[in-house]
């Protein structure tokens, strides 16, 4: 009987510690989502007014600090799709998919033969070539933007799209071609030395053996080239000056330049229309996107 008693307070004890450490690992995690459902909040919310703005009329923007509008203006859709000046909205989407599409071409192209053959082929100066292109990621794009424009008026391409795209195809961008080196050498290379044993040279080793395993790395190319290229305004304002290129982007600078009574309502409502290419483009393959940052070969 009095070795029951010690047992029995002994289990009471434990029981209570074990009950103690689960309400602290509860509020813990409580603490954590809600301060994850701030943050998220906090982020959301600028989106969030920018669809409020885009049904309140030009005066009501900017006269109350209201979030949801006192009166619906659904006309700023219409509106927006309506364009500035004699460009539509349809125009000028057009002009934005082709930049973009043409970009990620270009990019995932490029990037990905310079990546391999950094990564994997041996050649004179393949270290200070590499080691300069490492460089170049720190260069901002105004240091070289003005050299690019001399070069491109002199060859008579201001006012297209080649001056924005050209540069693609060459293998410019260093982040990309960094990340598929990085993905590239975290390929066992025993797969090129298979292939070379069954006669492969190195085209054939890339096509057939490396690019069907850079998938993540591709498409991750393909998410930020798309981004990138569709949110540039920058460059499509100092390259594009012949409104029949002109994109989403510039076309929002006419709503405020057409006229001295700026329609900030129509210009809101053809911002939200311009996030949702990007939204659902990003939506389709963020699930590849995680993957291909994380991701530095095979796996398994």
């Amino acid at each position: 009987m009095t070795d029951t008693l010690p047992a029995t307070s002994t289990t009471r004890v434990h029981r209570e510690s074990l009950r103690r450490a689960q309400g602290l690992r509860s509020l813990k995690v409580t603490v954590w989502h809600v301060a994850l459902i701030a943050m998220v909040i906090v982020l959301l919310y600028p989106v969030a007014w920018l669809v409020s703005a885009s049904f309140k009329s030009s005066g009501e923007i900017f006269t109350t600090t209201q979030f949801w509008p006192q009166e619906w203006t659904p006309g700023n859709y219409t509106q927006a799709l309506e364009g500035a000046g004699s460009l539509t909205f349809w125009q000028l989407l057009a002009n934005s998919l082709i930049l973009s599409v043409l970009s990620v071409v270009g990019n995932v192209f490029a990037c990905t033969l310079a990546g391999y053959a950094l990564a994997r082929m041996r050649f004179r100066l393949q270290r200070p070539f590499f080691a300069f292109m490492i460089v170049t990621l720190m260069l901002p794009m105004h240091v070289i933007l003005i050299p690019q424009y001399i070069i491109f008026q002199q060859l008579g391409l201001i006012g297209t799209f080649l001056p924005l795209v050209l540069p693609k195809f060459l293998g410019t961008e260093a982040f990309f071609v960094f990340l598929v080196v990085q993905f590239v050498r975290g390929i066992p290379r025993e797969l090129d030395e298979a292939a070379t044993v069954d006669g492969a040279g190195p085209y054939r080793t890339f096509f057939s053996v490396i690019l069907p395993l850079l998938q993540p790395a591709l498409i991750t190319t393909a998410i930020f080239s798309f981004i990138w290229s569709w949110n540039d305004f920058f460059g499509q304002l100092i390259f594009l000056n012949n409104p029949a290129t002109y994109t989403v982007q510039l076309g929002l600078r006419l709503f405020i330049d057409q006229s001295s009574t700026s329609s900030y309502g129509a210009m809101f409502a053809m911002s939200v229309l311009a996030l949702l290419p990007v939204l659902l483009f990003f939506l389709v393959f963020q699930r590849y996107l995680v993957e291909g940052v994380a991701t530095s070969g095979l796996k398994g």
